[in-house]
């Protein structure tokens, strides 16, 4: 009687078909490792609580007047500029602690474990929606105790809110790619904000656009951070979907075509 024999290039297909297969399980449930982390050390998410709240009093006492001659005139203006800038903001912290971890050996400990190689990285970024989510609702929430009222609707609220958390998420892939190749946590904070800064204040989200120069009106139309204002905006305040949503989209699937497979790649040579 023959025995079965089974080729090399068998073997990897079966692995890698088993592997397809345990991946999603295995990054949900590193994400609920990450979830975990919040609850015993829950100082962590005290840049999406404080920050939201803190930015959002500040910006709107200290400029609406100056900007809009009200507060209440300035709130359709500024809740959806603080939004997304609290929570592309937050996404830096997704490089941060993921280098942080690298550092301390954790991943090292996670190759020993009969799981995905992918599922740390996935895990991580998943978990991380959580804290964009905590964001999100914080600042429309801060928002309407100092009287903000969209004319949108709940329902477009919450599209708008999804559309921030999907951009964030898309973005974080960025921050996560510079956390892998980056040789210290400070490096990565320090190269996420160096570019998050300039596009997050040269764009429409505090102030408008005309009120520019010329030279910098230019970069403020076409910084992706105001399409994705402008979208939130129209949705929240006169609950209507334009071509910034569309832009925006496309722009979070674009980031994640291109920096996810980076990302990846340089995370399997790293562990």
């Amino acid at each position: 009687m023959s025995s079965l024999h089974i080729t090399p290039g068998t073997k990897r297909q079966l692995k890698n078909h088993t592997s397809l297969g345990q991946s999603i399980r295995n990054s949900f449930t590193m994400a609920y490792r990450g979830l975990l982390k919040f609850r015993r050390t829950p100082e962590q998410l005290f840049d999406v609580t404080l920050q939201p709240i803190v930015f959002t009093l500040m910006f709107t006492y200290i400029f609406g007047g100056a900007i809009s001659g009200n507060v209440q005139s300035y709130l359709p203006v500024i809740i959806p500029g603080i939004l997304v800038q609290t929570v592309i903001t937050t996404s830096v912290v997704t490089g941060v602690q993921l280098r942080e971890d690298m550092d301390k050996g954790v991943f090292d400990r996670f190759k020993s474990l009969p799981i995905a190689r992918i599922a740390p990285l996935a895990g991580a970024l998943l978990a991380d929606t959580v804290r964009y989510t905590i964001a999100t609702v914080l600042t429309f929430a801060m928002g309407y105790a100092i009287g903000y009222r969209p004319h949108g609707g709940f329902g477009h609220v919450v599209i708008a809110a999804l559309l921030v958390i999907v951009c964030s998420w898309a973005i974080s892939w960025i921050f996560a790619f510079f956390g892998v190749i980056a040789r210290t946590a400070s490096s990565v904070q320090g190269i996420s904000m160096l570019i998050l800064f300039p596009l997050t204040f040269l764009s429409n989200a505090f102030v408008p656009v005309k009120t520019m120069p010329e030279w910098l009106q230019w970069f403020a139309k076409f910084n992706p951070i105001s399409h994705l204002v402008t979208a939130v905006r129209d949705l929240t305040n006169a609950g209507t979907i334009g071509a910034d949503f569309a832009i925006s989209l496309i722009g979070a699937a674009v980031a994640v075509i291109i920096f996810a497979p980076l990302t990846v790649r340089s995370y399997m040579r790293r562990t």
